[in-house]
């Protein structure tokens, strides 16, 4: 069966859309620090390009894994996660932007970028700074940013072609060879993302609070995409199934992509305190400070990240049947997605807006303009293909799914 985008998940997208734009200019005009405006904007456009690319990146990670591990559960929802990949050239194409505008000096996102700075003399130069300079360089930063969106797309591209591709051979119950492939390139793929999806947030996110490091941060930007881009699947297949598509999906597969859902929200909730425990036991000056600076300016934002992100799954979704019930599911995934967007706010606004960095209008209107384009690419990608792979050697396994 074939889904075909309604005229109102259109025209939500386009109100999505037109809301977001008219809020953030609502949110330009009345800010009155104007020469905080454009800073104020290159970090939004991080924020949001950042976040709703690693939800892409994620479901090609978790496409990878159900190959690698043989997962046969996963296969009647297979095309959701696929068209959830759809977003990765847009927000590839904003991240390249504003890593281009910081290049050229046009943001200060990242301070190591600052003319100046690891040069000895220079009235900007910074000891600690210039002693990362191996690594933290303009050259070999291109290079690894390249590289890991060329790869992560080449794979995400490989899975969704043969993907199709496998739909229209012949088989007469043989096993597929594009199936046999995938599991190869699957294991291939998890190989290169188990550093990069660490190496890229230290990069692109960990590297705005130079002077900080934390060897956890890695887990925690892996984490909060891959229960993000859960939350999306939850969604996606619930709104699928309300308009008539997916009959193949039971409360069985609804239940096993909330126990997902469920699983790495703990496990996000872990390294989030752990990572703070640690570094706030220990009370090094040049460690805690990350913590400080977010408590002092955006304590609000920052605890109630954890309480929503954490205490909601845990004790509305722990029973078995509120992760199969869309009464329960639904507005917890919403809620706890915002609650994943915020604290990608927060991993950016401290170090580059300081104390001035709020959630306003210009945030909502960025995140719902964002919102509304991640919504149009997932839904017309869905549409250009039928919602069930054929010739999967997993799929009647899948189809029979009961526990």
């Amino acid at each position: 069966m074939e889904y075909k985008v309604s005229k109102h998940a259109k025209l939500t997208t386009i109100i999505l859309v037109v809301v977001g734009l008219l809020s953030l200019v609502a949110g330009i005009a009345m800010d009155h620090n104007h020469h905080g405006v454009s800073g104020r904007l290159w970090a939004n456009l991080l924020v949001d390009g950042y976040f709703f690319f690693t939800i892409s990146l994620a479901a090609v990670f978790f496409l990878a894994l159900q190959y690698v591990s043989e997962m046969a559960w996963g296969v009647t929802t297979q095309r959701v996660f696929q068209a959830i990949m759809a977003f990765m050239p847009v927000g590839a194409v904003v991240l390249l932007i504003v890593f281009a505008a910081s290049s050229l000096h046009m943001n200060h996102l990242y301070h190591w970028m600052a003319e100046g700075v690891m040069e000895e003399g220079h009235e900007n130069y910074d000891k600690i700074i210039a002693g990362k300079s191996a690594y933290l360089n303009q050259p070999f930063f291109w290079v690894r940013t390249i590289l890991y969106i060329g790869v992560w797309m080449y794979f995400a591209n490989w899975f969704r072609k043969n993907s199709l591709k496998e739909d229209k051979l012949n088989l007469d119950g043989a096993v597929s060879p594009v199936y046999k492939k995938a599991i190869i390139k699957g294991v291939l793929f998890i190989a290169f993302f188990a550093y990069t999806s660490s190496s890229s947030a230290w990069d692109w996110i960990m590297a705005i609070d130079v002077h900080w490091f934390s060897t956890m941060f890695g887990w925690y930007a892996f984490s909060g995409m891959w229960v993000s881009m859960m939350i999306v699947a939850v969604v996606m297949v619930q709104y699928l199934k309300k308009n008539g598509y997916l009959k193949e999906v039971n409360s069985s597969h609804v239940h096993d992509i909330g126990k997902w859902m469920f699983a790495i929200s703990c496990l996000w909730s872990y390294i989030w305190f752990c990572q703070f425990m640690l570094i706030w036991y220990s009370n090094i000056p040049e460690e805690v400070t990350y913590y400080v600076q977010r408590f002092n300016d955006y304590r609000g934002l920052y605890i109630g990240t954890f309480f929503v992100n954490f205490m909601m799954p845990f004790f509305i979704l722990m029973s078995r049947d509120a992760k199969r019930n869309g009464i329960f599911l639904i507005p917890v995934a919403l809620i706890i997605f915002l609650g994943h967007w915020v604290d990608v706010l927060i991993m950016v606004l401290p170090g580059t807006m300081f104390e001035h960095g709020t959630l306003g209008l210009v945030e909502i209107g960025m995140f719902l303009t964002f919102l509304g384009v991640f919504i149009f690419m997932v839904l017309n990608a869905l549409s250009k293909a039928p919602l069930q792979t054929k010739n999967h050697p997993m799929y009647d396994e899948s189809l029979h799914l009961h526990h």
